[in-house]
């Protein structure tokens, strides 16, 4: 299963809209085939962006997320680095998905340091369909030889 670390703006997209890549993340995470990871400072990070008046996000609505992530995600303490951020917010997204071995999902890469592990939601896509597809060559090869 493949290990995620979702940035707000991923968060706050699925929500505005449900027919785009950060939804179809959202959905994954849902039906348990991403694993979600997060620490305190992200979730009170959603909470604070989640409240934002003019996303309009009902107050319901923001408790039923956020006891998704807590229900869906795994809570770490990451281990705070010393690479430099231009925005050192976005610092706790980097550290714990660099703690819980996982792909970092945003929309701002210009925000992070350019590493594998920090991904779009389409390349994060791609990259699953990728290894779905690999393994179910694999599985169709082995077939063949039982």
């Amino acid at each position: 299963m493949k290990r995620a670390v979702i940035d707000t703006n991923i968060l706050v997209s699925s929500i505005l809209s449900s027919e785009g890549n950060p939804a179809r993340i959202m959905n994954l995470i849902s039906d348990k085939q991403i694993q979600l990871f997060y620490c305190s400072p992200i979730l009170k990070e959603y909470k604070r962006v989640l409240a934002y008046e003019k996303l309009n996000i009902s107050p319901q609505t923001q408790r039923r997320i956020v006891e998704a992530i807590e229900d869906l995600g795994i809570l770490i303490e990451p281990i705070a680095d010393d690479v430099p951020f231009f925005d050192e917010s976005d610092h706790v997204f980097y550290d714990t998905a660099r703690a819980s071995k996982a792909i970092l999902i945003t929309g701002n890469l210009k925000h992070y340091p350019a590493e594998a592990f920090i991904m779009t939601p389409t390349e994060f896509l791609i990259m699953i369909r990728r290894k779905h597809i690999r393994c179910a060559r694999i599985q169709k090869e082995y077939s063949l030889y039982v």
